[in-house]
Order: C-alpha cells, then structure tokens, then sequence
C-alpha cells in the first residue's frame, strides 16, 4: 500500500513542465523508477477538449521518445513559417495547374456556359483530329459521310503522326 502511495504523490509532486503550445497544450515530464530502471515518463494536459489533432508533429514524436528533446519556441515559430509558405506555394500550384487547363481545353476563365451564352464551339472542335467547322451551315466534317462520301474504316489502324487514323472495334460475335 505505502509503494501505491509514494507513486501516486509522486506523480502529483514530481513533474516538470517542458513546454506549451500555440494550442495552449501543456506538455510534462517525470523521471519513474520502474523495478530499479530509472525511466522518463511524458504526457500532455489539453487546455479544453481532449483532441490529439491539436498536437504539433514535433511535439507528438517528442511524447513517443522520437526526439530526445522537446521543441523550442523559436523552433516552432520557424516551422510554422515554413508550413504557411508551403500552404502558399501549394496554393499558387493549383490555381497555375487549373489555369492551364483550362487553357488546354480552350475554354475561357472569364466566359459562363448557361442561360446567357454559348459554349465555343470552334475550340471545341479543334480538339478532334481531322474535324473542321463550317461556319456557313454550322456542319463540321463528320457529317460528310451522310453526303455521299464515305471514309474507309478498318481494324487496324494506319498511318503516323498527322496521318494517323484509328481503326475500328468490332466486338467478339
């Protein structure tokens, strides 16, 4: 009983603070004697609700004996700048990325498909090899077959680069 009891005031007695977060989490240590091995015990005291996602990386790998010692502020001011500028460079990637694609499609930031316009028919278009747009009937160049003129149309496909022609697929009977 007097061996619970030494542990228990020690526990109360015998911490010492390491360090707080921007969260205002406390973060304590204490030297055990567990069966004559001396060993550093960590744990940490959430300011209100009880959330481990409000722990910083580096505090979490010093609580798992993953760093000997525990983070400075000056450290976590310094990774937290770096964070923030991560978060900006990310930012700047993505709106590049959308721009080119957007690019790439033809379509415009500033133009609204709706009610009000049109979709561009003619960038629309020119994504499909061999397709044109005739602006007197408003027919492109696929609708020549029902003219008359017929494209051969094999399985295999032919020709290289700007010749190239996809074949057809005709399922298994």
């Amino acid at each position: 009983m007097s061996k619970l009891f030494a542990r228990v005031t020690a526990f109360f007695t015998s911490k010492t603070l390491v360090g707080v977060d921007k969260a205002g989490n406390r973060y304590f240590t204490r030297k055990e004697d567990t069966r004559g091995i001396m060993k550093e015990k960590r744990w940490v005291i959430f300011k209100s609700e009880q959330d481990p996602t409000s722990i910083p990386v580096e505090w979490i790998c010093w609580l798992n004996g993953q760093r000997k010692r525990a983070p400075t502020p000056e450290e976590m001011a310094e990774l937290e700048t770096k964070r923030e500028q991560v978060k900006q460079n990310v930012a700047l990637l993505k709106k590049e990325e959308e721009e080119k694609k957007l690019a790439n499609t033809g379509l415009h930031p500033g133009k609204t498909i709706g009610k009000d316009a049109s979709p561009d028919l003619k960038n629309l278009i020119k994504q499909f090899p061999g397709a044109s747009y005739d602006q007197n009937n408003g027919s492109d160049a696929s609708s020549a077959i029902g003219n008359g003129r017929s494209e051969e149309r094999t399985s295999e496909a032919s020709g290289s680069g700007s010749s190239f022609r996809p074949g057809t697929w005709d399922p298994p009977s």
